[in-house]
């Protein structure tokens, strides 16, 4: 397996596999069987994978969700090396961002609502890096986890603004035993937390259940929702809690169609966000 910091490597490795399609899945580490199922996906669909572990500082807008954001390079590349892949990019700050750095990417009106208020600036700095990535790696495909739906949305409509010739693809949210949404962040949640944030994915489960017994009022839905997140004393805020249309991220007050509910509960200082998108 090929691990590099060196963009003259990763194209030099481009035009010598010439015909072969390439998969690729940008990480910032600390991988996790959601990563790995994504590595998967791409080394079914493609003659090679590559992937990236880096942790990207324009996309936070925590600087102590930054400095303690989990890292295990030896790790990573073990996992990696087992799975198959051939060639991983490992850049650092200076290669990522020089001093004279100055342009960003922005995707206007999806960056600005539900995460994008909560986290102003995240998806910009994700948009930034993604470009980034994608114009060093050239790939044919790039894979990302509907566990982040917002940032997928983002990055389809990067993809067709920009005029990418690559297909983005999404794979659905890896879940641990409990219904957990898999995140390196978990690291960071005590195993108490760990399993009581169970109770986020069973929220979702309870809207779901309600909307296929009728309750079409997103209010209703919603109130509900909260009710059995705030139950649990661990879950010590909810950050987000919305439901939206799935592809104009617009709030909407009557379930119908095709629709994403979202949400985001600190445990502790710890951030999770999970989802589902049902159509009706």
């Amino acid at each position: 397996m090929i691990v590099t910091k060196n963009i003259a490597e990763i194209h030099q490795n481009h035009s010598e596999q010439v015909g072969k399609t390439w998969g690729f899945v940008p990480t910032m580490g600390y991988l996790h069987d959601g990563h790995l199922s994504l590595v998967r996906k791409a080394l079914e669909e493609n003659d090679e994978c590559v992937v990236s572990i880096y942790v990207n500082s324009l996309q936070f807008n925590n600087a102590d969700d930054f400095d303690n954001y989990p890292q295990d390079m030896e790790r990573d590349l073990s996992l990696l090396e087992e799975a198959g892949v051939r060639l991983v990019f490992t850049p650092d700050q200076e290669i990522m961002y020089p001093a004279d750095f100055g342009v960003s990417v922005k995707v206007h009106r999806l960056s600005e609502t539900l995460e994008g208020i909560s986290r102003p600036g995240h998806f910009g700095g994700v948009s930034t890096v993604v470009t980034k990535l994608f114009n060093i790696i050239q790939p044919d495909r790039a894979y990302f986890g509907k566990k982040d739906a917002q940032q997928l949305l983002i990055i389809q409509k990067m993809v067709r603004d920009l005029n990418f010739n690559i297909q983005v693809v999404g794979c659905p949210t890896y879940r641990e035993r409990n219904g957990l949404a898999m995140s390196s962040r978990n690291v960071r949640l005590t195993a108490a937390q760990r399993e009581k944030a169970s109770v986020l994915y069973q929220s979702l489960q309870l809207a779901e259940k309600l909307v296929g017994q009728g309750i079409i009022d997103s209010k209703d839905v919603l109130f509900a929702m909260r009710e059995l997140i705030q139950s649990e004393p661990l879950a010590n805020k909810i950050d987000l809690l919305s439901i939206n249309d799935a592809e104009s991220l617009e709030q909407i007050d009557s379930i119908k169609g095709s629709v994403l509910i979202s949400l985001a509960v600190f445990f502790d200082k710890v951030r999770l966000i999970d989802n589902v998108h049902i159509n009706i």
